[in-house]
């Protein structure tokens, strides 16, 4: 092991990214110290850093990792040097009500690893372990580690996380059995993760929503047997954005309306029509981050019924069912797995994953 390591940084005043040679760092404690493998790549990353929402710079970049522990201190309980695993991202407290009831996401000490600050109170985790995965190595509390099942490769281990944050969804969506479930920007990460997942959830019918025919063809693929339906907004008339027409779509192929959305998309009208397109009592279930306003009237979700429920992340139990679905071979994910960049083309990397010039799914940088 080197006393120095390439890593993705983020500096301060800049909005890019930069490849720099930094020490390694040492475990504490009750630290471990991980050789990264894989580590994975989420869009928003970049424009997050550029809201100030990462409020230790400079730091390394990466939510996401997974790889082999090479170093551990003398209080890291029992995990073991040569252990294959996968940080969970999560920082929080452990001990509040949110973090005792699994809805550890909420904690006043949230934040990832390598990524965002939930809070404007103290963060002393988050100070200790801001740095994330895109780097050679990445130094993690023991609590935060999960064995990998040998039959789970690095790459799909460092996208577990997204994996869970599909679980987390589905779980709130509390989808009836044999429900339809349309799922928008299903060709991105979040997409096509939902989609993969969604048999394990009792969905009988899935509607696909997303810019391209083209590309939802291909990811209508990994439904595994769900009857499936593609609304494509580049098939929609011109004005859609303006006059409700992907709601008329929806309704068009699910009259009665959908059991629930599950809404990825960034920006955009699509979240207000794709919710004005459920059943009575159906949920909307949001995680794109869509700064526009919702459309409706307020009173339509009271006289429908609709559940609007937001959610920011996964929590560990999300992840480590996601971990037993991969280990009992339930769940395939390798698929997911697009794109491979070296660590040194990690700019090139986020560049291609935020232009969508090409289809991609799941991408991982392997350092």
């Amino acid at each position: 092991m080197t006393t120095t390591m390439l890593a993705a940084r983020a500096r301060k005043g800049s909005d890019a990214l930069h490849l720099d040679e930094i020490d390694t760092p040492e475990p504490g404690p009750q630290d471990v110290l991980v050789k990264v493998a894989s580590a994975g790549l989420a869009p928003g990353m970049m424009t997050l850093l550029a809201q100030g929402a990462f409020t230790h710079l400079p730091t390394t970049l990466g939510h996401e990792a997974a790889g082999t522990v090479v170093a551990t201190g003398d209080e890291a309980g029992t995990v073991a040097v040569g252990t294959r695993v996968r940080v969970h991202p999560s920082l929080n407290c452990r001990a509040c009500a949110y973090c005792r009831s699994d809805r550890d996401m909420m904690c006043p000490q949230q934040a990832l690893i390598g990524h965002a600050a939930f809070s404007d109170g103290p963060l002393p985790l988050y100070e200790r372990y801001h740095d994330g995965g895109l780097a050679e190595y990445i130094r993690v509390p023991h609590w935060l580690v999960d064995p990998l099942p040998d039959n789970v490769s690095f790459d799909v281990g460092a996208k577990v996380h997204d994996l869970a944050n599909a679980v987390r969804a589905l779980k709130l969506a509390e989808l009836p059995l044999g429900s339809t479930l349309v799922v928008t920007a299903a060709t991105g990460t979040m997409g096509t993760a939902t989609i993969t997942l969604a048999r394990h959830f009792g969905v009988a019918r899935l509607i696909l929503v997303g810019r391209s025919a083209e590309r939802l063809r291909a990811v209508s693929r990994l439904a595994g047997g769900v009857a499936t339906d593609l609304v494509a907004l580049e098939e929609l008339p011109a004005t859609w954005a303006e006059d409700g027409g992907l709601t008329r779509a929806l309704r068009r192929l699910a009259p009665r309306g959908a059991d629930a959305v599950l809404d990825f998309i960034p920006e955009g009208p699509a979240t207000s029509q794709a919710l004005a397109a459920l059943t009575t009592g159906g949920a909307l279930v949001y995680m794109g981050a869509n700064p526009s306003p919702l459309t409706l009237p307020t009173a339509a979700i009271m006289v429908n019924c609709w559940r609007v429920i937001g959610t920011r992340a996964c929590t560990r139990t999300d992840a480590q069912q996601v971990l037993t679905l991969l280990a009992r071979n339930a769940l395939r994910a390798d698929e997911l797995i697009t794109h491979r960049y070296p660590l040194t083309e990690a700019a090139e990397a986020v560049a291609a994953l935020r232009s969508r010039t090409e289809p991609l799914w799941m991408v991982v940088v392997n350092p």
